[in-house]
């Protein structure tokens, strides 16, 4: 695994590294974190400390404990010049947040404090996450000293549109999802983690579709895609081609993917069946609606003179089924179901034989916290030889755990194909 340097600035995004670091540790990466003054007015050195097992370091001339070892590395045989080992040994350098007043020390090539000198004395891939007040963000100015950083080869992770830390303020500046900075990180390592997804194409359906009741309303779900999203992120990090179809998605894609927007259950299918014929390997994460509207208005009900709005429903088709029923050899196919009262695993273990997949991940939705438009989930992994309890995690987790699964029931299936 990779050695990570992490340059945090200061911002109220500075926690949100802390999550960075968590996840790259997870992955077995070995993290080193650099900090600027200021970024110590948000999080302490002793919360990074913690996540990393290193020690933290903020001021150039402050003697570095370890000697510029990463954890599990032996320290060298000298007193080094901190900011210069750090970023001798390194494999990739990340600024997370990178803030308006970092992005413009790094354009102008100023060395005014530890995280500046060691980016100008790095040589090694060069990733910026920043996060600002969407103002700040679409200045002129930080714009221009992007655009100077992009051309020196560093890459950007775009910030996300929501809430700002301003209170009443929404806008272009917030951090990027914590995985999809990560996914950045290693992407930039110039190697994919070693998988069996290398290469392949990964067809990821994400969402929740809307049926239609008149041009206003809708019969519709709570899903948000983020599970989706984590899995389409995970499977681009391992070196999948990934293609997103997106129900409705109010969130960030992840970078790479190549996207088919849909809305309805009928839009989803068609778009499924195209794609899925070159696609290896289908991950059907969408919510789609079982029920649809039998008559769809041609203009909006109005509630004046009405005694109420009765609306008739009939089935849509089951996509997962039909798609299995057209499947070719070699492709693996995994569908989800949230399940909410009864015996869910049992219900699990039904929609693995009777949809002719190769796995389902069942969704207890019934459990507070987890599930839909939670950054958490909880799930198990049904197949033909087995359950595979995931516990509580991020989605970011989860989607690994996933993927690892899919991944063997491949190189089984391989192996079997072979004997």
């Amino acid at each position: 695994m990779a050695r990570i340097l992490l340059g945090v600035s200061g911002g109220i995004a500075a926690y949100k590294a802390v999550e960075v670091v968590r996840l790259a540790t997870a992955a077995g990466h070995s993290v080193r974190v650099v900090q600027t003054p200021a970024s110590r007015r948000f999080v302490g050195a002793a919360t990074f400390e913690g996540v990393t097992g290193a020690p933290v370091l903020v001021d150039e001339f402050e003697r570095d404990p370890t000697r510029g070892a990463f954890p599990g590395e032996a320290a060298s045989d000298h007193d080094p010049i901190s900011h210069l080992e750090l970023v001798r040994r390194c494999d990739v350098f990340a600024v997370v947040p990178a803030s308006a007043n970092t992005l413009a020390k790094l354009a102008a090539g100023l060395a005014d404090n530890l995280l500046t000198s060691a980016a100008l004395a790095n040589t090694a891939p060069l990733v910026l996450a920043p996060a600002m007040n969407s103002h700040m963000w679409e200045h002129p100015a930080t714009r221009a000293n992007v655009d100077v950083l992009r051309g020196r080869g560093a890459r950007v992770v775009e910030p996300a549109t929501g809430r700002l830390a301003s209170q009443g303020e929404w806008g272009v500046g917030r951090l990027a999802d914590s995985a999809e900075v990560l996914a950045a990180i290693e992407a930039a390592l110039g190697s994919q983690v070693p998988s069996e997804l290398l290469g392949r194409r990964v067809l990821v359906t994400a969402g929740g579709t809307r049926e239609p009741i008149d041009p206003v309303r809708f019969v519709g779900n709570r899903s948000s895609g983020r599970m989706g999203l984590a899995l389409a992120a995970e499977a681009a990090r391992r070196g999948a081609e990934v293609t997103l179809i997106a129900a409705n998605l109010s969130l960030t894609v992840p970078e790479g993917a190549r996207v088919v927007e849909v809305s309805t259950a009928a839009e989803l299918a068609s778009a499924a069946r195209e794609e899925l014929a070159g696609a290896d390997v289908l991950l059907m994460a969408a919510a789609v609606s079982d029920f649809r509207p039998a008559d769809r208005r041609a203009t909006k009900v109005k509630r004046a003179g009405s005694d109420g709005l009765r609306i008739a429903l009939e089935p849509t088709e089951d996509v997962l089924a039909q798609l299995s029923a057209a499947r070719r050899s070699g492709q693996t196919l995994v569908g989800f179901a949230a399940e909410h009262g009864g015996d869910p695993l049992a219900e699990a273990r039904r929609k693995l034989h009777d949809k002719g997949v190769d796995a389902v991940v069942l969704n207890d939705v019934s459990e507070q916290g987890i599930g839909f438009e939670s950054p958490e989930n909880e799930v198990t992994v049904v197949t033909a030889d087995g359950e595979r309890l995931v516990a509580r995690a991020p989605k970011a987790e989860v989607a690994a755990a996933v993927l690892d699964e899919v991944e063997r029931l491949r190189v089984r299936s391989a192996r079997e194909a072979g004997a």
